[in-house]
């Protein structure tokens, strides 16, 4: 065989390799599509993409500002997983809406629930008949009047009832007036109340401080954030690969750094 046959050859057997090289490449390169509120959850899996990507993983975040359809569209298969919530929404989410979604690894991280006020600069100025704003899911609403009675500003049947309602109002000494509302409005009907109970990531958004903004906020909670997919595919290995960089040394340091406390590392 002559030096430029055996050239020919080798030339055509790479190009014909070419392919199937990158096929495989492919091939090893998987999708996982995950929902997330824009803060601090799209921002702590945005700074894992590029560890995610070196070990086969192309994460896509897509982002939501509300509690209700990140559920229903990974309940439905349109999307692999999400990381928005804590555990007592999500069993009361699956209870109510008839949906089966499953807790992966261990809780991430934990977001201060607070009071905030832009009428009253402490508590003690709150005046008798105040507005207060709630949130109206039933988890986060019960949350918001734990706090309040915490704070010594009602009373509640049941101190221990994470479901509780204003209608569990035992005593209200300041003749406070509910108002529960969809979570993501609450920051932008601050003016118009007294005082509203905020889940912090939508502070966040706000541009509100939990630890400079709140009059009050939680001392301590059980209401840490969870990555949640599906019982088919809760132990795939791209999901696994994201609850491991969840929770890594990196991803707790950039909490840390990035939050300065109003979101703490659960692990």
């Amino acid at each position: 065989m002559s030096l430029f046959t055996r050239r020919a050859l080798v030339s055509a057997l790479g190009a014909a390799l070419l392919p199937l090289a990158t096929a495989t490449a492919w091939a090893q390169n998987v999708k996982l599509t995950v929902a997330a509120s824009p803060v601090p959850h799209a921002e702590i899996l945005e700074q894992l993409k590029p560890r995610l990507a070196q070990q086969g993983v192309d994460l896509e975040v897509k982002v939501f500002n509300d509690y209700v359809q990140p559920n229903v569209q990974v309940e439905e298969k349109h999307l692999d997983a999400n990381y928005f919530q804590h555990v007592p929404y999500l069993e009361t989410f699956n209870k109510s809406r008839g949906t089966h979604l499953v807790v992966v690894g261990q809780p991430v991280h934990i977001e201060p629930f607070a009071g905030y006020s832009v009428k009253h600069k402490k508590l003690a100025d709150l005046p008798d008949g105040a507005t207060v704003a709630l949130p109206n899911d039933p988890t986060n609403g019960g949350r918001a009047l734990l706090l309040l009675a915490a704070n010594g500003l009602i009373t509640l049947k049941d101190p221990a009832n994470i479901l509780a309602t204003p209608k569990d109002v035992v005593a209200n000494p300041k003749h406070l007036k509910f108002r529960e509302l969809e979570a993501a409005t609450l920051p932008r009907v601050l003016p118009q109340v007294d005082l509203a109970l905020i889940n912090t990531n939508y502070a966040l958004e706000a541009k509100l401080s939990p630890a400079k903004d709140a009059l009050f906020i939680e001392k301590t909670s059980p209401y840490a954030n969870v990555l949640v997919a599906r019982p088919d595919n809760q132990n795939s290995a791209a999901l696994k690969k994201l609850d491991a960089a969840l929770h890594s040394a990196e991803t707790r340091k950039f909490i840390e750094q990035k939050y300065q406390g109003a979101v703490v590392p659960a692990f």
